[in-house]
């Protein structure tokens, strides 16, 4: 039997996503909560790995099982042995075509920033920040450079593991909110780090400190060098991965109204 699952998590606290030798990784804990609950060993795959820092609000995983429960049985009996930043959403049975990241037909993230003199302090790892006004016209500007299918070689880290850098961005939306803003994107899929370089790119803009031109400046080099530097993980949020509809999975994100802004 194979079950998908929906996860939300507060990346704060967490060496990022994929397991490793630390056992301090929201893999880890949701696979060790898992076999407490099904009283056996339980090996997950993801629909995106996400870094340290960065949080999730639907992470969708799927695994292999013959235990058999009711699928809300999965939802609180593996809350019950998860701590409390990280939490499942839903589960349901899948057919075994289907596989959490083949089967995703794009991936959503946002990014949450404060605009403020002052740096965050109830927001703490939850926002990113700058102190400087920006400019909505410049960055909404510069971000029609990005939209579309590009090479994305300078808005990848060196340690992504991707088989191509090219991708189709298909949206960026940005909005303000009071003194948040919101950047919200949609991709066919995210290189390592894409996200965090386009925001460090797009408030450079945004800050008066690089013309709108500049984003394609940046995208045609197809290197890092160019680029500005990685902004900080704080404010990102895994939205999650869309599938098609015959998959019968959850498309809304629990806690998106939660984000600031």
């Amino acid at each position: 039997m194979r079950i998908a699952l929906g996860i939300s998590y507060l990346g704060s606290a967490y060496q990022g996503w994929q397991s490793q030798p630390s056992g301090r990784t929201v893999q880890d804990q949701l696979e060790k909560a898992l076999a407490q609950f099904a009283d056996r060993p339980v090996s997950t795959l993801c629909a995106g790995r996400t870094d340290a820092g960065v949080h999730g609000l639907m992470q969708v995983v799927h695994f292999d099982t013959e235990v058999e429960r009711v699928m809300n049985s999965w939802v609180r009996g593996t809350n019950r042995y998860l701590p409390d930043d990280i939490a499942v959403q839903w589960a349901h049975q899948v057919p075994a075509a289907f596989h959490c990241r083949a089967s995703a037909i794009a991936r959503r993230y946002a990014y949450v920033l404060l605009e403020s003199p002052v740096r965050p302090s109830l927001d703490s790892g939850r926002v990113g920040w700058v102190f400087r006004p920006l400019d909505l016209a410049a960055m909404d500007a510069a971000a029609q450079h990005l939209l579309g299918e590009h090479d994305f070689s300078s808005f990848r880290a060196a340690q992504c593991q991707a088989l191509s850098p090219v991708k189709d961005l298909r949206r960026i939306d940005i909005s303000r909110h009071g003194a948040y803003w919101r950047f919200e994107f949609e991709a066919s899929a995210f290189l390592h780090h894409m996200i965090r370089n386009i925001m460090g790119c797009l408030l450079a803009v945004g800050q008066g400190l690089r013309p709108p031109a500049w984003m394609a400046e940046v995208r045609d080099a197809r290197s890092r060098e160019i680029a500005a530097p990685t902004f900080s993980p704080d404010g990102l949020y895994f939205l999650g991965p869309r599938y098609e509809a015959h998959w019968g999975l959850p498309d809304t994100v629990a806690g998106f109204d939660w984000l600031p802004g």
